[in-house]
Protein backbone atom coordinates (compact mmCIF):
# COMPACT_ATOMS: atom_id res chain seq x y z
CA UNK A 1 0.00 0.00 0.00
CA UNK A 2 1.47 3.44 -0.85
CA UNK A 3 1.41 4.88 2.78
CA UNK A 4 3.01 1.71 3.97
CA UNK A 5 5.41 1.98 1.59
CA UNK A 6 6.18 6.07 2.83
CA UNK A 7 6.11 4.79 6.02
CA UNK A 8 8.90 2.19 5.47
CA UNK A 9 10.18 4.38 3.16
CA UNK A 10 10.66 7.08 5.51
CA UNK A 11 11.72 4.44 8.48
CA UNK A 12 14.50 3.08 6.75
CA UNK A 13 15.98 6.65 5.82
CA UNK A 14 15.60 7.64 9.42
CA UNK A 15 17.74 4.51 10.45
CA UNK A 16 20.43 4.81 7.88
CA UNK A 17 20.60 8.69 8.37
CA UNK A 18 21.79 9.19 4.65
CA UNK A 19 20.64 7.17 1.93
CA UNK A 20 21.29 6.97 -1.76
CA UNK A 21 18.42 7.26 -4.30
CA UNK A 22 20.30 4.28 -6.20
CA UNK A 23 19.86 2.27 -2.49
CA UNK A 24 16.25 3.02 -2.45
CA UNK A 25 15.87 1.51 -5.63
CA UNK A 26 17.39 -2.22 -4.85
CA UNK A 27 15.28 -1.90 -1.75
CA UNK A 28 12.22 -0.68 -3.48
CA UNK A 29 12.28 -2.59 -6.35
CA UNK A 30 8.58 -2.80 -6.68
CA UNK A 31 8.27 0.71 -8.09
CA UNK A 32 9.79 2.65 -10.29
CA UNK A 33 12.18 5.56 -9.68
CA UNK A 34 9.82 7.92 -10.56
CA UNK A 35 7.48 6.87 -7.61
CA UNK A 36 10.15 6.55 -4.83
CA UNK A 37 11.16 10.11 -6.10
CA UNK A 38 7.86 11.49 -5.02
CA UNK A 39 7.38 9.94 -1.74
CA UNK A 40 10.89 11.68 -1.04
CA UNK A 41 9.15 14.71 -1.78
CA UNK A 42 6.36 14.41 0.00
CA UNK A 43 8.59 13.09 3.00
CA UNK A 44 10.82 16.40 2.17
CA UNK A 45 7.54 18.16 2.51
CA UNK A 46 6.43 16.87 5.75
CA UNK A 47 9.52 17.78 7.70
CA UNK A 48 11.16 14.28 7.25
CA UNK A 49 14.10 14.03 4.57
CA UNK A 50 15.95 16.35 3.20
CA UNK A 51 16.81 15.65 -0.96
CA UNK A 52 20.41 16.00 -1.36
CA UNK A 53 22.23 15.33 -5.12
CA UNK A 54 22.42 11.99 -5.60
CA UNK A 55 20.06 10.76 -2.77
CA UNK A 56 17.98 12.30 0.79
CA UNK A 57 19.23 12.88 4.13
CA UNK A 58 16.84 12.48 7.54
CA UNK A 59 16.13 16.27 9.15
CA UNK A 60 17.42 14.46 12.84
CA UNK A 61 20.14 12.82 11.32
CA UNK A 62 21.34 16.52 10.03
CA UNK A 63 20.47 18.36 13.07
CA UNK A 64 22.07 16.38 14.84
CA UNK A 65 25.17 16.08 13.23
CA UNK A 66 25.19 20.64 13.52
CA UNK A 67 25.06 19.77 17.32
CA UNK A 68 27.89 17.53 17.08
CA UNK A 69 29.58 20.47 15.00
CA UNK A 70 29.18 23.21 17.71
CA UNK A 71 30.03 20.63 20.51
CA UNK A 72 33.36 19.63 18.89
CA UNK A 73 34.18 23.65 18.09
CA UNK A 74 33.19 24.46 21.99
CA UNK A 75 36.05 21.33 23.04
CA UNK A 76 38.92 23.08 21.05
CA UNK A 77 41.29 24.62 23.10
CA UNK A 78 39.09 25.12 25.92
CA UNK A 79 41.75 26.44 28.47
CA UNK A 80 42.67 29.23 26.51
CA UNK A 81 38.68 30.41 25.58
CA UNK A 82 38.56 30.43 29.51
CA UNK A 83 41.95 32.54 30.14
CA UNK A 84 40.35 34.97 27.10
CA UNK A 85 37.14 35.32 29.00
CA UNK A 86 38.49 35.90 32.32
CA UNK A 87 40.77 38.98 30.83
CA UNK A 88 37.75 40.35 28.70
CA UNK A 89 35.98 40.57 32.61
CA UNK A 90 38.37 43.41 33.39
CA UNK A 91 36.79 45.60 30.09
CA UNK A 92 32.96 44.83 31.40
CA UNK A 93 31.05 48.11 33.20
CA UNK A 94 27.71 47.67 34.94
CA UNK A 95 25.25 50.29 33.65
CA UNK A 96 26.38 50.23 29.83
CA UNK A 97 24.95 48.62 26.93
CA UNK A 98 26.84 45.46 26.42
CA UNK A 99 26.99 43.85 22.64
CA UNK A 100 28.18 39.59 23.23
CA UNK A 101 28.46 37.96 19.99
CA UNK A 102 27.92 34.71 19.57
CA UNK A 103 30.57 32.00 19.23
CA UNK A 104 31.88 29.40 21.90
CA UNK A 105 34.27 31.78 23.02
CA UNK A 106 31.91 33.90 24.30
CA UNK A 107 30.04 31.35 25.56
CA UNK A 108 33.11 31.01 27.78
CA UNK A 109 32.48 34.59 28.67
CA UNK A 110 29.00 34.30 28.94
CA UNK A 111 28.97 32.13 31.70
CA UNK A 112 31.09 34.55 33.74
CA UNK A 113 28.51 37.03 33.58
CA UNK A 114 26.57 35.86 37.09
CA UNK A 115 26.02 39.08 38.62
CA UNK A 116 26.11 42.93 37.67
CA UNK A 117 23.44 45.30 36.19
CA UNK A 118 24.06 44.92 32.37
CA UNK A 119 22.43 45.77 29.42
CA UNK A 120 23.17 43.45 27.16
CA UNK A 121 22.49 42.77 23.26
CA UNK A 122 23.33 39.19 21.49
CA UNK A 123 22.55 37.02 18.27
CA UNK A 124 24.01 34.03 19.90
CA UNK A 125 20.54 32.16 21.01
CA UNK A 126 22.66 29.82 24.20
CA UNK A 127 24.37 32.74 24.90
CA UNK A 128 21.36 34.46 25.54
CA UNK A 129 19.91 31.91 27.77
CA UNK A 130 22.92 32.03 29.61
CA UNK A 131 22.79 35.63 30.41
CA UNK A 132 19.32 35.51 31.80
CA UNK A 133 20.13 33.53 34.89
CA UNK A 134 21.43 37.15 35.86
CA UNK A 135 18.29 38.46 37.58
CA UNK A 136 20.22 42.05 37.39
CA UNK A 137 21.21 41.77 33.34
CA UNK A 138 18.60 43.15 31.00
CA UNK A 139 18.92 40.70 27.77
CA UNK A 140 17.78 41.59 24.43
CA UNK A 141 18.47 39.69 21.54
CA UNK A 142 18.37 40.55 17.63
CA UNK A 143 15.82 38.99 15.06
CA UNK A 144 16.67 36.97 12.31
CA UNK A 145 17.64 33.81 11.02
CA UNK A 146 19.17 31.19 13.21
CA UNK A 147 22.14 29.44 12.14
CA UNK A 148 22.01 25.81 13.97
CA UNK A 149 25.82 25.46 13.28
CA UNK A 150 26.94 28.41 15.25
CA UNK A 151 23.89 28.82 17.35
CA UNK A 152 23.83 32.44 16.12
CA UNK A 153 21.04 34.94 14.54
CA UNK A 154 21.66 37.17 11.66
CA UNK A 155 19.84 38.52 8.46
CA UNK A 156 18.54 41.76 7.88
CA UNK A 157 16.10 41.85 10.75
CA UNK A 158 19.19 42.07 13.02
CA UNK A 159 20.94 44.42 11.29
CA UNK A 160 18.42 46.87 11.06
CA UNK A 161 17.65 45.97 15.20
CA UNK A 162 21.70 46.97 15.49
CA UNK A 163 20.56 50.46 13.58
CA UNK A 164 18.43 50.86 16.33
CA UNK A 165 20.46 50.91 19.13
CA UNK A 166 23.58 52.25 20.81
CA UNK A 167 26.90 50.41 21.76
CA UNK A 168 28.95 51.22 24.56
CA UNK A 169 31.25 48.27 24.09
CA UNK A 170 30.93 45.60 21.84
CA UNK A 171 33.15 41.82 22.51
CA UNK A 172 33.54 40.19 18.94
CA UNK A 173 34.44 37.10 17.72
CA UNK A 174 36.37 35.63 14.86
CA UNK A 175 36.73 32.36 13.16
CA UNK A 176 39.63 33.53 11.79
CA UNK A 177 42.43 35.90 11.10
CA UNK A 178 45.44 36.72 8.79
CA UNK A 179 47.53 39.89 8.22
CA UNK A 180 46.85 39.82 4.58
CA UNK A 181 42.74 39.41 4.76
CA UNK A 182 42.13 40.90 8.94
CA UNK A 183 39.18 38.91 10.37
CA UNK A 184 36.84 36.77 8.90
CA UNK A 185 33.61 34.49 9.46
CA UNK A 186 32.55 31.68 6.94
CA UNK A 187 28.77 33.18 6.51
CA UNK A 188 27.99 36.28 4.79
CA UNK A 189 24.93 37.36 6.75
CA UNK A 190 27.14 36.76 10.12
CA UNK A 191 29.76 39.21 8.96
CA UNK A 192 27.49 41.88 7.81
CA UNK A 193 25.99 42.08 11.29
CA UNK A 194 29.54 42.03 12.61
CA UNK A 195 30.38 45.21 10.29
CA UNK A 196 27.06 47.43 11.47
CA UNK A 197 28.14 46.40 15.39
CA UNK A 198 31.22 47.52 14.92
CA UNK A 199 29.69 50.83 13.34
CA UNK A 200 27.55 51.54 16.24
CA UNK A 201 30.34 50.55 18.92
CA UNK A 202 32.16 53.35 20.90
CA UNK A 203 34.35 50.45 21.65
CA UNK A 204 35.44 47.07 20.33
CA UNK A 205 37.12 44.44 21.96
CA UNK A 206 37.79 41.62 19.46
CA UNK A 207 38.18 37.92 21.60
CA UNK A 208 40.32 35.60 19.53
CA UNK A 209 42.05 32.72 20.74
CA UNK A 210 45.69 31.99 19.17
CA UNK A 211 44.30 28.46 16.82
CA UNK A 212 42.51 31.16 14.86
CA UNK A 213 46.09 33.38 13.57
CA UNK A 214 46.51 32.40 9.83
CA UNK A 215 43.53 30.77 9.71
CA UNK A 216 41.27 32.36 6.57
CA UNK A 217 37.94 32.01 6.34
CA UNK A 218 35.26 33.31 2.75
CA UNK A 219 34.22 36.60 4.14
CA UNK A 220 36.20 39.79 5.98
CA UNK A 221 34.28 41.68 8.37
CA UNK A 222 37.01 43.83 9.99
CA UNK A 223 40.74 44.85 9.98
CA UNK A 224 42.90 45.63 12.87
CA UNK A 225 42.58 49.32 12.56
CA UNK A 226 38.55 48.53 12.88
CA UNK A 227 39.53 47.43 16.24
CA UNK A 228 40.14 48.99 19.90
CA UNK A 229 41.41 46.09 22.23
CA UNK A 230 42.50 42.28 21.02
CA UNK A 231 42.25 39.80 24.17
CA UNK A 232 44.05 36.69 23.36
CA UNK A 233 45.38 33.56 25.10
CA UNK A 234 49.04 33.56 23.50
CA UNK A 235 51.86 35.32 22.89
CA UNK A 236 51.35 36.99 19.21
CA UNK A 237 53.89 35.95 16.44
CA UNK A 238 55.72 39.30 15.62
CA UNK A 239 54.26 39.96 12.43
CA UNK A 240 50.99 39.66 13.87
CA UNK A 241 52.00 41.77 16.53
CA UNK A 242 53.29 44.56 14.31
CA UNK A 243 50.38 44.42 12.33
CA UNK A 244 48.23 45.39 15.36
CA UNK A 245 50.68 47.89 17.22
CA UNK A 246 50.89 49.99 13.69
CA UNK A 247 46.83 50.48 14.55
CA UNK A 248 47.48 51.46 18.15
CA UNK A 249 45.33 48.44 18.74
CA UNK A 250 45.58 47.22 22.79
CA UNK A 251 47.04 43.89 23.27
CA UNK A 252 46.17 41.69 26.09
Amino acid sequence: MPDNRKERLNNYIQLKGEVKISELEKIFSDVSTMTIRRDLEYLEQQGEVLRVRGGVVSIEHVSKQREEIYTQREAVNLEGKNIIAQKALNFVQGNRSIYIDSGTTMMAFAKLLSDGHYFVVTNGVNIALELARNSNASVNTVGGIINKETLSVSGANSIEFVKNINIDIAFIATSGFSVEDGFTNGYATECELKREVIRKSKKVILLMDHTKIDQNMLFTFARPQDIHVLITDQALPEAVKEEFEKYHVEIV
